[in-house]
């Protein structure tokens, strides 16, 4: 039977029309956090009456098995702050000297240690897996051409430090199990450089599970940096 001859009644209503076919932002892999944050847009739909707890039930099933980010936006394509298509003109930016990259190499840390300090170029989405070891992201020097960063972060015996700009907004969602997620502010401000100009502070969404590890996030330049001394 041709799918116009089904009667309205027996047709499937929880279908959302494919997006955007080839784009390459569609075909890129998602990761535990973004899946979480689609989670909590269901959720709130249901809780708004969007959607029934059918449907509910049968969305997040689909969005746990999900990989790419278009399959994502199809289970939301029908709901506000859901995640979009976003047009991008250029994958270069003369101001940051290079391509921007939405989705950073994953760090993987075993029995040793990884630093990115200084001027270096930040992605957008930033994940960090860190076993007996030692990680440390310092953002307050990079080049940060997003206002969301989004970072995880997972610690198993092992120490991550992540420095902020002094006037970053963090939005930190911890999961310590035998393990500590802490926030710290700096002591002491940098010495104020009066040919900068004013910029408009980045968000840091972090999610951090510290298993017999231990996160730290820190505010502001490092020590040397705040005497005045590099």
């Amino acid at each position: 039977m041709a799918q116009d001859d089904v009667p309205q009644e027996n047709r499937p209503q929880d279908v959302v029309p494919a997006q955007g076919g080839d784009d390459p932002a569609l075909r890129r892999r998602v990761s535990d956090l973004e899946r979480e944050e689609v989670a909590d847009i269901l959720r709130d739909a249901a809780g708004e009456g969007r959607l029934s707890y059918t449907e509910l039930e049968d969305r997040l099933e689909t969005l746990y098995a999900s990989k790419t980010y278009g399959e994502l936006v199809e289970l939301t394509a029908d709901l506000p702050n859901g995640p979009r298509v976003q047009s991008v003109p250029s994958t270069t930016d003369p101001q940051y000297g290079g391509a921007l990259v939405e989705t950073g190499p994953v760090v993987n840390v075993f029995m040793s240690e990884s630093k990115r300090m200084g001027n270096w170029l930040v992605p957008q989405r930033q994940e960090i897996n860190a076993v007996l070891g030692d990680v440390t992201l310092d953002y307050t020097e990079a080049q940060i051409p997003y206002d969301d960063i989004h970072i995880e972060v997972k610690s198993i015996l092992a120490d991550v430090k992540i420095r902020v700009p002094q006037n970053a907004i963090v939005l930190l969602d911890s999961n310590p199990i035998l393990g500590s997620v802490s926030e710290q502010e700096a002591g002491l401000k940098a010495v104020p450089d009066p040919n900068a100009q004013p910029t408009a502070p980045k968000r840091f969404h972090i999610r951090g599970t510290a298993i017999l590890g231990e996160i730290k996030i820190k505010r502001g330049p490092r020590l040397s940096k705040r005497l005045g001394l590099t």
